[in-house]
């Protein structure tokens, strides 16, 4: 029987089993054996992570043709216009391809995220704000080279769900199982 667990990777973790340049990876949180990350996260971005030893599934959740839509928690830096946010929304150039067309707007209120080992470097002059950011491709750090073209650079991601899955319950490190049933495509 396939297994499947929702995971709040933390910061600086990698999105693998084995530790790398002595970074902390996935070994340190109890995870069931055989299990594996369908998809990835850098080591510094934090959120949602599936795991599980169910390789169709993973195929269908990550070909590019599926679209299944990733939100993110993403906090920049500077105060996005809403002309800098439409350039987001209509897909811009980055290195050698199009972005497809996503949403993108300003949290209202910002949310509460849990605090960041080591924290984010705050400035008294630049007021740093959360966007929520959904995105139907997953390129190589797309959301960051994204928000770095309309000139506000990610300070702190935090992908919040991949299709219908979410991270919401979860603390940094904690994760849960959950049923293929909970899975909808």
């Amino acid at each position: 029987m396939p297994r499947y667990f929702l995971f709040h990777k933390p910061y600086g973790v990698l999105s693998q089993f084995t530790p790398e340049d002595g970074a902390r990876s996935l070994a340190e949180f109890g995870l069931p054996k055989g299990v594996y990350p369908a998809g990835r996260l850098d080591k510094d971005s934090e959120g949602l992570l599936l795991l599980t030893d169910d390789g169709p599934l993973i195929e269908r959740l990550l070909n590019p043709k599926s679209e299944k839509p990733k939100t993110y928690w993403v906090l920049v830096e500077r105060v996005p216009t809403e002309e800098s946010l439409q350039r987001l929304r209509t897909g811009l150039r980055i290195e050698d391809y199009q972005t497809k067309p996503c949403e993108a707007v300003l949290l209202d209120p910002q949310p509460e995220v849990p605090p960041r080992e080591p924290p984010v470097r705050l400035r008294k002059s630049v007021q740093d704000v959360w966007l929520q950011v959904r995105i139907v491709e997953g390129k190589n750090r797309q959301v960051r080279k994204m928000t770095a073209a309309i000139g506000h650079p990610t300070l702190r991601l935090v992908r919040q769900s991949m299709a219908n899955l979410r991270l919401e319950g979860l603390a940094p490190g904690e994760w849960r199982e959950m049923g293929r049933g909970d899975i909808e495509f």
